[in-house]
């Protein structure tokens, strides 16, 4: 952010890589399992039943609450990431190892883990897939700030539905639909926008399908299911397609 001395941060994060704390890829995945295993548990807790589309969307919404708050970071600390990845640029030259399998094994202490600096690493190390994290102008990077800042409410509200059916399955259903189609859309676009730029020529294909093509598959075929899913909602006027 304006006033700090990104290069500065650059060095004590890398510095800091190995020290005491939690890994980030088993700190992701618990936030995650927490975040679900919530909304699962009290499901159960008020209708008395576990069901399979509850338990895939309670993991979707949790995993969408957590990069919601990742892409939060990619706006405040856009001016960070981009000295970031120069620095993981340099580091991959050196020891040709893989930065993001790096910076999920580091280490972090229990009084960071809600630093945005630390948590600008998953755009920088992005940034070795694809530079547009570093450029504020392209789609990708807008698209995923516009996405960290308008889903929460709407995501949270869906998951509280879909849960304790607080709300009337046709609301639910609308909020739903169109929630879930301007996923399907902006991830399918991101797609298109990855090769047409021929970004994808920069990777190997191992990077393409392990970065590029799995997570973003998540973002589109998921949300199809619940354009499904609300339809469902909408036209039966109950929740009884998640069991209710």
């Amino acid at each position: 952010m304006a006033g700090r001395n990104s290069d500065q941060e650059a060095r004590d994060q890398g510095n800091g890589a190995s020290g005491s704390g939690i890994p980030v890829g088993l700190l992701i995945a618990l936030v995650i399992a927490l975040l679900a295993l919530l909304g699962i548990g009290t499901r159960y807790y008020v209708q008395g039943d576990v069901n399979a589309i509850h338990c895939l969307f309670s993991l979707f919404f949790s995993t969408n609450l957590l990069i919601c708050y990742w892409e939060m970071c990619l706006f405040f600390r856009r001016n960070y990431i981009e000295v970031r990845a120069e620095y993981w640029r340099g580091w991959r030259r050196e020891t040709g190892r893989t930065p993001a399998v790096e910076f999920l094994t580091t280490r972090v202490p229990p009084g960071r883990v809600l630093s945005p600096t630390v948590w600008a690493d998953v755009w920088a190390t992005y940034s070795m897939i694809d530079s547009a994290y570093e450029d504020r102008s392209t789609f990708g990077f807008n698209a995923d700030i516009g996405n960290g800042f308008v889903t929460p409410i709407p995501t949270l509200i869906l998951y509280a539905a879909y849960t304790v059916e607080f709300l009337p399955a046709i609301v639910a259903g609308i909020i739903g639909a169109m929630l879930f189609w301007q996923w399907v859309y902006v991830s399918s676009l991101y797609w298109v926008s990855f090769f047409v730029t021929g970004s994808h020529t920069r990777i190997t294909r191992p990077e393409l399908y392990a970065y590029l093509v799995g997570p973003n598959a998540i973002w589109v075929f998921i949300p199809m299911f619940g354009l499904y899913v609300s339809v469902r909602l909408i036209l039966d006027g109950s929740y009884s397609v998640l069991g209710g």
